[in-house]
């Protein structure tokens, strides 16, 4: 059962640079992944809300950072979509400035959400996000998303494969299906977002 209600999330501003979060409070865990990770579904799959994160057809939508509250002093933070192809050089080096800032300097930051589509997972970037999780500290909860798209033995296949590259990469993290569209996945998202707020409350 959880502690949260999550379907009274709310979204809260958004910013293009660190120094305009002006938020000094709380707890924040932020979601990141690749722009067609389904990242923005996950968010409003969690909170039950279908338009509160924004979807689109088109990968990289979101290109700011997205702050939505929770209850008071939790929030969660939708980051931009890494690894858009078609996005033109200059805003796809703005997009991975901004998300590394963010996992960098900000303090209130105490747990991650990494996206990975489970057809395809740990790719270029989602190395560079494990090695800042490495370097930051930063508590990590992977979802292998769309895993509704497999058969349930291709799916412990890619389980296992991930699990094993994983536990070479880092000290401590935990691992799970995820699927927006079959709600598979949310309540252990939930449960991990609950220990998280609770731990750092």
């Amino acid at each position: 059962m959880s502690i949260i209600d999550y379907n009274k999330t709310f979204f809260l501003k958004s910013v293009s640079k660190i120094s305009k979060i002006n938020i000094e409070y709380g707890i924040e865990v932020a979601f990141i992944g690749y722009s067609n990770s389904g990242k923005s579904s996950a968010i409003n799959a969690l909170t039950n809300q279908k338009k509160l994160a924004r979807c689109s057809k088109t990968p990289g939508s979101t290109q700011l950072i997205n702050f939505f509250q929770v209850i008071n002093n939790f929030r969660i933070v939708d980051l931009p979509g890494y690894g858009y192809a078609k996005c033109p050089i200059l805003i796809k080096l703005k997009w991975e400035k901004l998300i590394y800032n963010y996992l960098k300097n900000r303090k209130f930051l105490k747990g991650l959400v990494l996206l990975m589509d489970i057809r395809n997972p740990l790719k270029v970037y989602d190395q560079n996000i494990i090695n800042i999780i490495l370097d930051q500290n930063i508590p990590v909860f992977i979802l292998l998303t769309k895993c509704d798209k497999l058969t349930l033995s291709q799916q412990k296949i890619q389980f296992q494969t991930v699990y094993k590259r994983l536990q070479v990469l880092l000290k401590e993290f935990q691992i799970e299906f995820f699927s927006s569209s079959k709600k598979i996945g949310i309540r252990k998202l939930q449960f991990q977002l609950n220990s998280w707020y609770k731990k750092y409350q």
